[in-house]
């Protein structure tokens, strides 16, 4: 029904900046909420930001506010994860998500736990050197 395959990871250095790019594929798209989650070594799968259909509702983790923005463009079906002064800590594999559910009709305000996303890309490494 949809897939989704990450791009634009790699080797950075701490301070530095990565785009990240979801391509998308699949009916009904420009209606999905979109989300971003990274996993490190070790840890546990965490949020990131998300994104709703219009792209006028936004929300990030706190540890990323000021420093990550997430955007999307319905055609070509694409969403971004712009991602400035990185850190170390910021290692990790990141992953596009997607939901063809809004977080307004089910009484919420956004998604932040990733059972709420149905459909997941293959993530992108990132690893940021100190």
């Amino acid at each position: 029904q949809v897939q989704l395959v990450e791009s634009g990871g790699g080797l950075v250095q701490a301070g530095g900046s990565v785009r990240l790019s979801c391509a998308a594929s699949g009916r009904t798209f420009s209606s999905y909420t979109m989300g971003w989650f990274r996993q490190a070594p070790g840890k546990e799968r965490e949020f990131v930001a998300t994104i709703s259909w219009s792209g006028r509702s936004i929300y990030y983790a706190d540890s990323m506010k000021g420093r990550f923005t997430i955007s999307r463009a319905n055609a070509p079906n694409t969403v971004f994860l712009q991602m400035n002064s990185l850190k170390p800590e910021d290692t990790a594999v990141y992953y596009c998500a997607a939901d063809n559910r809004q977080p307004v009709f089910s009484g919420k305000s956004y998604y932040t736990d990733e059972n709420e996303y149905d459909y997941w890309g293959q993530g992108t490494q990132v690893t940021v050197s100190s």
